[in-house]
């Protein structure tokens, strides 16, 4: 089993939440214009606005290219397997 299946999610559905409970708001992602959006690599479907992650620190450079996570896990699960995330669909 690999780290990320070893990962608690919560149901989105009813929580509102991404795996580790961070999700920006409806206010941020209705205020953020759609180039600073993009979509968390390791929790697919999870919105993150790439100027909170970053003052957060929720981001890797990998192969010149830079990629933005939803919480701080997702982090070292791209860092122990970068090919995997970076080049999902």
């Amino acid at each position: 089993m690999t780290a990320h299946e070893n990962l608690s999610l919560t149901d989105t559905s009813t929580t509102g939440r991404s795996c580790c409970g961070h999700k920006p708001s409806a206010e941020a992602i209705a205020q953020a214009p759609a180039d600073e959006m993009t979509e968390c690599k390791v929790m697919a479907g999870t919105p993150v606005v790439k100027a909170k992650a970053e003052e957060a620190g929720l981001y890797r450079d990998y192969q010149g290219q830079r990629y933005w996570f939803c919480c701080a896990a997702c982090g070292p699960l791209f860092d122990a397997d970068p090919d995997r995330y970076a080049n999902a669909a």
